[in-house]
C-alpha cells in the first residue's frame, strides 16, 4: 500500500481520460427526451436504448461507409508490414555502401508535415486516374519512416544464431528474411499493424481531397458528412461516432496480448 498515491493518480487519469468516451456513449443511448448537456447528473440515461444506432444505420449508408474504411484499412495495414519489413531488413542485418545515410534520409521524412506534401501528392493521384478509388486512398501509406524505424530496430535485436543457423540450413538472403526474422519480431509487427489500422480508419484529411463520390466515403467522412445532414442531433452523432471508434477498442482488446514480447517470440529459449 505504500504506492497508493501513485495508484490514486492513475486511476484519476484513467478516469479523466475515460470520461468523454462516456459520454459519448451515454449520449449514443438517450432517447430524444432527455438532455443531452445536463452535466454529471445527468450523464448517464435513464432509458438506455439502441433507437439512434438502429436509425443511423438504418436511414443513411453507414453500412457502405464501414465497409470502406474496412477494405482501406486492412488492405494498408498489409502493405505496409509487408514494404516496410522489406525495407527495414537491409538496413537492419546487411552491410552496403550507404545504409546509415539511407537511413538517416528515411527519418529525415518525419519532420516532413503531410500538408506540405498533399498537393503534390493529389497531382500525383490525378494523373494517375486515382481519384474516386480505394487505391487513391492507400498509396500514400504504403510505406511510413516511422514503420521502417520500428522494424529496423526490431530486426536488430534478434539475435545473430538464428540468422547464421538459417544459413547453415541454406536458406537464402530473402528465406531468411521471411522464415526466421519475421516470425521473431512478430510483437514489433502487430505493434505497427495497431498504429497503421488506427491512422487509416480516422484518416480524414487525404480522404476528404482525394474523395468526392459518396460511395468512397470512409467512416471519418461519413460521420462528418452525417454532422451536417443531421443539423447538429447529438444523440445520432454519437451513435454513428460510437461505431466508428468501436471496432479499434475491439481490435486492440484482441491483438495486445501479442504485443509484449516473449522468449518464444524471439527464438531463444532459456
Amino acid at each position: 500500500m505504500k504506492h497508493w498515491k501513485t495508484y490514486l493518480v492513475l486511476v484519476l487519469l484513467a478516469i479523466a481520460m475515460l470520461l468523454p468516451l462516456l459520454w459519448l456513449v451515454a449520449t449514443a443511448l438517450k432517447a430524444p427526451t432527455e438532455d443531452v448537456f445536463g452535466g454529471l447528473g445527468q450523464l448517464l440515461p435513464r432509458q438506455p436504448n439502441l433507437g439512434n444506432f438502429i436509425k443511423v444505420w438504418q436511414d443513411y449508408p453507414f453500412g457502405r461507409y464501414l465497409f470502406n474504411s474496412v477494405v482501406v484499412s486492412s488492405i494498408t495495414v498489409a502493405l505496409n508490414l509487408f514494404f516496410c519489413a522489406l525495407a527495414a531488413y537491409p538496413l537492419a542485418r546487411l552491410n552496403f555502401v550507404g545504409r546509415d545515410m539511407t537511413l538517416a534520409a528515411i527519418v529525415a521524412t518525419l519532420m516532413i508535415p503531410f500538408q506540405l506534401i498533399m498537393i503534390p501528392l493529389y497531382i500525383l493521384a490525378v494523373n494517375l486516374g486515382l481519384r474516386n478509388s480505394y487505391v487513391g486512398i492507400i498509396f500514400p501509406s504504403l510505406a511510413s519512416a516511422f514503420g521502417i524505424f520500428l522494424l529496423r530496430q526490431a530486426f536488430q535485436g534478434v539475435p545473430k544464431e538464428l540468422e547464421e543457423a538459417g544459413r547453415i540450413d541454406g536458406c537464402r538472403e530473402l528465406g531468411i528474411w521471411w522464415h526466421i526474422m519475421i516470425p521473431a519480431i512478430r510483437p514489433a509487427l502487430v505493434t505497427l499493424a495497431i498504429f497503421v489500422f488506427i491512422g487509416a480508419w480516422s484518416d480524414f484529411l487525404w480522404p476528404l481531397i482525394v474523395l468526392d463520390q459518396p460511395e468512397y466515403y470512409t467512416l471519418p467522412l461519413g460521420v462528418a458528412q452525417l454532422s451536417s445532414a443531421l443539423d447538429f442531433d447529438w444523440r445520432l452523432i454519437a451513435a454513428a461516432s460510437v461505431i466508428a471508434i468501436a471496432p479499434i477498442i475491439v481490435l486492440f482488446l484482441f491483438v495486445q496480448r501479442y504485443i509484449i514480447p516473449s522468449e518464444a517470440s524471439s527464438g531463444v529459449k532459456g
